[in-house]
């Protein structure tokens, strides 16, 4: 049984003789992917199962939200940002939501065709005009239309037999800084950020949620550890408040917003002692570092088989549905 809790990144478009080594580290959950792992969906298609024939039961996974935020591109459909569908629904609220609905399936079959796991998202964050990060990222700045499209994205998501993880917890809307380039900090009360940020959570938890990433932001009326480090956010609030009984998925502990915590085994042990399941570590001395330490302290959550996905649907079956063809000329049209 995969008890692993890294999620690591691979090198190239290939799998490596050592990457076959870590792999098999029993720290290991799985693989989160990026642009650099991908060319075209075949040679997508062959590293999967590269990566299967070193362990069958590793999570794969991969940002592909749309917008700025894709991963894979030649060969897959273009998928808008999610501000698209906000600007949609305010001039078609029933087109919006059947619109997000098929992208959400759409995004979710073209990965499965290549044996990809879970796609990371949608995400939560209310686009209050702060922040770049977010901007277009988001489906709005109202919570009500933010929890429709969302909704409607999962439940596409789900139709394929796909989880979906919603982030980035609380939120990251009301902040400045990059979490990638720096650890932002939230002033504002537990009452503005409940009435605000945290009610598109609370809505989407109640309904059944497979997984929550918390963001790298210190949310300084709460507590004095990033969100992604605070037992308060995670089991407290999270767990305990909202009701959440999936998995807790951390943001890249490369990140500047988590270097504050210290080394990366640091990270590791305050990030699986905050809550979390599973944990993104994509720079590779750091995972050296944290797998040599692991030897004496097992890094162990409750694994990723909750997330792992049986649907493969065939690209040419998919391709040639009618479903399939509609969605990719609704998108062309909104791209």
């Amino acid at each position: 049984m995969n008890t692993g809790a890294l999620l690591i990144n691979l090198e190239g478009t290939g799998l490596s003789s050592e990457e076959k080594i870590l792999l098999n580290d029993t720290a290991v959950a799985g693989v989160l992917l990026f642009a650099k792992n991908y060319q075209n969906p075949q040679q997508l298609q062959t590293l999967v199962e590269n990566i299967r024939s070193v362990r069958r039961d590793l999570l794969i996974c991969v940002d592909q939200e749309g917008g700025r935020v894709q991963r894979f591109r030649d060969g897959f459909t273009r998928l808008p940002a999610a501000r698209a569908y906000g600007e949609l629904y305010q001039q078609n609220k029933d087109e919006a939501l059947q619109l997000v609905r098929d992208a959400g399936w759409l995004m979710a079959s073209e990965l499965l065709t290549c044996g990809v796991d879970l796609g990371l998202g949608p995400v939560l964050d209310l686009d209050l005009g702060k922040t770049d990060v977010v901007g277009d990222r988001s489906f709005g700045s109202k919570p009500e239309q933010v929890v429709a499209l969302v909704k409607a994205w999962i439940d596409g998501v789900h139709e394929t037999g796909m989880s979906t993880v919603l982030k980035h917890f609380p939120g990251h809307g009301s902040v400045d800084a990059d979490s990638h380039e720096a650890l932002p900090r939230d002033d504002r009360t537990f009452a503005d950020i409940e009435a605000k940020d945290l009610r598109p959570f609370q809505s989407l938890i109640e309904q059944g949620i497979e997984g929550v990433m918390p963001a790298h932001i210190v949310f300084s009326q709460v507590d004095d550890q990033p969100a992604g480090f605070s037992k308060i956010w995670q089991e407290d609030i999270l767990r305990n408040k909202l009701g959440f009984g999936g998995l807790i998925i951390s943001d890249c502990l490369t990140m500047e917003g988590a270097a504050s915590a210290g080394s990366y085994t640091t990270r590791v042990d305050q990030a699986l002692k905050a809550g979390c399941d599973l944990l993104i570590l994509s720079d590779r001395d750091g995972l050296k570092e944290v797998l040599e330490y692991a030897k004496e302290s097992p890094v162990r959550g409750v694994g990723p088989s909750r997330l792992l996905t049986m649907n493969r649907p065939e690209w040419s079956v998919l391709s040639e549905s009618s479903r399939y063809k509609q969605t990719v000329q609704q998108l062309e049209l909104l791209n």
